[in-house]
């Protein structure tokens, strides 16, 4: 049974679930904890970085972007890269990601995010129904093996767990807003 939705739109993950109702709703949780971090704020907040570091809420957004895209289209699914990262010359700036969501439209970044996680679920569901979670991914490694769909939530998990960290400090120090 569901715990319910909190005051920031999270809903608790199933206690009684299946493996992959855990999983995701484990993600869920987090990218729901991710999306109350960045809410409200405009382009000058969201490009406030905490220094000494570089990193920005702006960024954060841009490059969870890019990870849903990469581990699940890139990794799952073999598809090249779309726009806005196929054209981008990721040797000359490896940061990119980071760097051109400085003064972005907080709105289009945002759709860009969200886009990315609907579109992620939506082929990891088509996977788990097709393969389960042992689904292994059509990409292989250097050394040989290929990720499972099991391991690539996990993945994604510890992804946005540890950038979860990261916008709880940016935030509180744009405005003030703490928590979790």
């Amino acid at each position: 049974m569901d715990a319910g939705v909190d005051e920031h739109g999270r809903i608790e993950p199933d206690v009684g679930g299946d493996e992959w109702a855990t999983l995701n709703g484990f993600l869920d949780y987090q990218r729901a904890t991710f999306a109350w971090k960045v809410a409200g704020l405009d382009a000058t907040q969201l490009a406030r970085p905490l220094p000494p570091s570089t990193m920005t809420l702006a960024g954060l957004l841009k490059h969870l972007a890019y990870v849903e895209h990469g581990w699940f289209d890139g990794c799952l699914l073999g598809e090249p890269r779309r726009e806005p990262w196929a054209s981008v010359d990721w040797a000359a700036t490896p940061d990119w990601d980071w760097d051109s969501a400085i003064g972005q439209d907080p709105t289009e970044l945002l759709s860009l995010w969200e886009g990315s996680v609907m579109h992620a679920r939506s082929v990891a569901l088509t996977a788990y129904e097709t393969g389960g979670l042992s689904q292994k991914a059509v990409s292989v490694w250097r050394d040989g093996r290929s990720p499972s769909l099991r391991w690539i939530l996990m993945h994604m998990l510890e992804e946005y767990a540890r950038h979860n960290g990261h916008a709880d400090l940016l935030r509180e120090a744009v405005d003030g807003q703490a928590g979790e």
